[in-house]
């Protein structure tokens, strides 16, 4: 595959930033569009990505920086090569920075928190589609050995230098069947937006839909840096799977509007 997409000079400019950053504008522009949909300020919408992102970033970042502490202080200019880490701790800091600050200016500008999830889900995972294209095309996050016709072999030493990738060796394009899974999921969550019987249900959705995919991918994802738990049975990020599956399954139970509480509180009365 492809890690670098080109050089300018002596810079290299990687693929995974370039396609991943696509993903966030793309996610952007249908962001505004679902707003509408979800009856939600578009200029709301985009402040609070605006900042979740930067969040998110800097959340990543900083994880990295502590983690590779001792070795950066020794040759700082490693600092510009962490931007080509990928790995789950780091995806997971990055989300909560970026929830943590989504959370924030949701409150702080007075946004419905529920309409504005459901603003946001069909985004999130078109922009989780390109994030795992760019994996694919880095070798990122790459899969466990196959026979398959469509198995995909990386070459590029770049790729095994700034991802662990294995050379020569056929591998599921596991990235590609996460981003296939993704891609659906934002366009059935476009689908039902205007079904949806109450507000928070399209992110309800989202949230067991990722956390479905999630887990069934991570079966052809090799283990390398992942984490175990109960003895080798889950992964780390299958774990999150699950936890994004029960929250998903809370958002989506039926809840009583506060008018609506009243009014049968009333005729209960009255009865």
């Amino acid at each position: 595959m492809h890690p670098v997409l080109f050089h300018i000079g002596s810079i290299l400019v990687p693929t995974y930033g370039v396609v991943a950053a696509l993903g966030v504008l793309l996610a952007l522009w249908l962001a505004q569009r679902t707003a509408r949909i979800a009856d939600v300020n578009p200029a709301q919408v985009w402040n609070l990505c605006v900042v979740s992102l930067f969040a998110a970033l800097i959340g990543a970042r900083l994880l990295l920086i502590i983690v590779n502490w001792t070795s950066l202080r020794l040759h700082p200019s490693w600092m510009l090569g962490l931007a080509m880490v990928h790995h789950p701790l780091v995806a997971a800091a990055g989300a909560t920075a970026g929830g943590a600050a989504a959370l924030a200016v949701a409150h702080r500008q007075k946004m419905p928190l529920w309409s504005t999830a459901d603003a946001l889900a069909a985004p999130l995972a078109l922009g989780l589609a390109f994030e795992q294209v760019g994996a694919l095309l880095a070798g990122s996050g790459y899969g466990t050995d196959s026979t398959a016709r469509w198995a995909v072999t990386y070459h590029s030493a770049l790729a095994a230098r700034w991802s662990g990738t294995p050379l020569g060796v056929p591998l599921h394009p596991v990235q590609l069947y996460a981003a296939l899974a993704y891609l659906t999921i934002a366009l059935l969550l476009l689908l039902w937006m205007p079904l949806r019987r109450q507000t928070g249900d399209v992110a309800g959705l989202w949230l067991m839909a990722t956390g479905v995919a999630l887990y069934i991918t991570e079966f052809w994802r090799d283990p390398e840096g992942r984490g175990t738990v109960l003895s080798g049975a889950l992964d780390g990020p299958q774990v999150a799977a699950i936890v994004l599956v029960l929250a998903g399954a809370v958002m989506l139970r039926e809840r009583i509007a506060p008018h609506a509480a009243k009014d049968t509180t009333s005729e209960a009365a009255h009865g």
